[in-house]
């Protein structure tokens, strides 16, 4: 009993930007990401999980998610908050070249998985959503989206020219 209300006190919700910026309210474990969960009982090979989590890192630097903290831009704050002597909330800031190179390596591995492909990746290596969620999503047959997560995560190996 002690074990489930630790697990569940993992669970929170999150509203994630998927590759075409479509917002989705989402459940994340905390403690267990999805492919390390598939990669710790063998349904995906340790290629296709390095694979993955290279996505993911670029997923994250490239600040796809969706932002729940205060803006801090020095610009912003320099002016007193505001642009042009007004008070309001900053404009957006500006990405960094460490997160204009990831958001180019993220476009770029999603398309060289594919249409088809990218729809579970980005549900299940980016938004940590359960693969059996994202076959619901998806409208597949249960069981469909390992295979095609396979797929896809090979793509995206062969993009980021994992060995």
């Amino acid at each position: 009993m002690a074990r489930a209300v630790r697990a569940a006190a993992r669970m929170v919700e999150r509203l994630v930007e998927d590759a075409d910026g479509v917002a989705r309210r989402v459940q994340v474990n905390l403690a267990e990401s999805p492919l390390s969960w598939l990669q710790a009982r063998g349904l995906v090979t340790r290629r296709q999980y390095e694979a993955g989590e290279v996505l993911r890192r670029d997923w994250e630097m490239a600040g796809m998610g969706a932002r729940v903290t205060m803006c801090w831009d020095v610009g912003a704050l320099a002016s007193g908050g505001a642009r042009g002597g007004r008070r309001g909330a900053p404009g957006p800031v500006e990405p960094g070249l460490a997160g204009m190179a990831a958001r180019d390596r993220l476009r770029g591995a999603l398309d060289a998985a594919g249409p088809g492909l990218k729809d579970v990746l980005w549900r299940v290596v980016c938004a940590c959503e359960g693969l059996a969620a994202a076959e619901s999503a998806l409208g597949w047959p249960a069981r469909a989206g390992k295979l095609v997560l396979g797929f896809g995560l090979d793509r995206v190996a062969d993009y980021y020219r994992i060995g």
